[in-house]
C-alpha cells in the first residue's frame, strides 16, 4: 500500500494545506477549516482506494469535518472495483486560531494503514507520536523533544 498510495496521500495534504494557506490572515479560522476540508475530501475522492475515516475532525467544535466512518476514494464511485482498503485519520487544518491570525505553523495532517491498522478512537484529544517501523520502542512522550530525536538517530544510526 505504502508506495501505491504515497504520493496520492502527499497531493491530498498539499491541496488541503494549499486551500488553507488562501485563506491564511483573513481572521476566519472555520473558513481556513472549511476550504481545507473540502480540498481535502475532493482530492481523497480521486485516489484508487476504499477508505474510510477512523479518526476524523470536527465532533469536538461543530467545525467542518471528514467524520469518522466517512467512505472516501474512488470506491464511493465505484463499489465493485477492487481497490485497496484503507484506514486513515486526519485534521484537514491543524492550527486553525493559527492559520486564522495569519500565524506560522499550521499543518494537515494524514495518517493511513491497511484496513484495521489505525486504532478507532472516539473524538477526543490525546497526546501522539508517530515514527517508522526501525524507530518502535525508541521514544517516549514524557522525555524531552531533544531526548527522542536522539533515540531515533542512534536507531537509523545517523546524526540528529
Amino acid at each position: 500500500m505504502e508506495e501505491q498510495l504515497s504520493l496520492d496521500f502527499l497531493r491530498v495534504v498539499e491541496n488541503a494545506a494549499v486551500a488553507a494557506a488562501r485563506t491564511m490572515g483573513f481572521g476566519d479560522r472555520h473558513k481556513a477549516d472549511e476550504v481545507a476540508v473540502e480540498a481535502m475530501r475532493k482530492t481523497m475522492d480521486s485516489v484508487e482506494m476504499d477508505g474510510t475515516i477512523v479518526i476524523g475532525e470536527g465532533e469536538r467544535d461543530e467545525a467542518p469535518m471528514l467524520y469518522i466512518g466517512e467512505k472516501v476514494g474512488l470506491a464511493t464511485h465505484a463499489p465493485k472495483a477492487l481497490f485497496p482498503q484503507v484506514d486513515i485519520a486526519v485534521d484537514p487544518l491543524e492550527g486553525t486560531n493559527l492559520c486564522a491570525t495569519g500565524a506560522a505553523n499550521a499543518i494537515a495532517v494524514l495518517a493511513a494503514s491497511e484496513r484495521g491498522g489505525l486504532l478507532h478512537a472516539p473524538d477526543l484529544y490525546m497526546e501522539k507520536i508517530v515514527v517508522g517501523p526501525a524507530c518502535k520502542g525508541a521514544i517516549d512522550l514524557d522525555v524531552p523533544v531533544a531526548d527522542n530525536l536522539k533515540s531515533i538517530a542512534k536507531r537509523l544510526e545517523r546524526d540528529v
